[in-house]
């Protein structure tokens, strides 16, 4: 098999990403891979046009291709294909949990990174306590955070005391400094002159 170069799989165009998939399923399929004019044909698209995306992928580091043979494209067996990945769950349909409802099987999937995704680096924290149990987070529950040191009032954010203490609170800016407010009627609210944001809340993740 071909070597792919530390490449990520973000380099690749849509259309790149549809003739890698197609000729992974046509090789599952078959045994062997297919044509350059059975990938023309699937596409709608000339033997030029797809030499070219095969030429791209080659230099990307995805595929090899053997000379003068017409099954020879082999892929790259390193590829971390969207499709396969882990954290996309297939989304079998809807379920209610009042009244009963009619079971509706969906042909969609659930991407939890697609879900999470956010413009900054995202890390999980696992929660402690019970301070936040009427916005539903729970002890033991995961968080999603992004990581940035700004948040908007009424965010829920992980925010670094004086003491160096690290807490989970919603946000408040006020007119003589930082309310950290819990989500729970026992707590007091934390007032302090400035915290250090960590990140702010995207998820929440629990298991049963």
């Amino acid at each position: 098999m071909a070597r792919r170069r530390n490449i990520p799989n973000q380099s690749l165009t849509p259309k790149q990403l549809r003739v890698l998939t197609f000729i992974r399923d046509y090789s599952r399929t078959h045994g062997y891979a297919p044509t350059m004019q059975e990938l023309a044909d699937e596409f709608g698209v000339s033997k030029v046009t797809v030499f070219e995306h095969i030429e791209a992928l080659e230099k990307k580091g995805y595929l090899q291709r053997l000379p003068y043979k017409a099954r020879s494209l082999q892929l790259n067996e390193n590829i971390d294909f969207p499709d396969e990945r882990p954290t996309r769950l297939p989304l079998a349909g809807t379920i209610a949990a009042g009244r009963p409802i009619e079971a509706i099987e969906d042909n969609e999937v659930l991407d939890l990174e697609e879900i999470f995704m956010t413009s900054g680096k995202n890390f999980v924290l696992r929660v402690r306590g019970d301070s936040m149990i009427e916005d539903r987070i729970c002890d033991g529950d995961y968080i999603v955070v992004e990581q940035r040191g700004t948040a908007r009032n009424g965010e829920t954010v992980v925010a670094l005391l004086d003491d160096g203490e690290a807490t989970l609170k919603r946000f408040y800016r006020e007119k003589n400094g930082v309310r950290l407010q819990p989500a729970n009627s026992a707590y007091e609210p934390i007032i302090a002159k400035n915290v250090d944001i960590q990140g702010v809340v995207v998820g929440v993740l629990r298991r049963l």
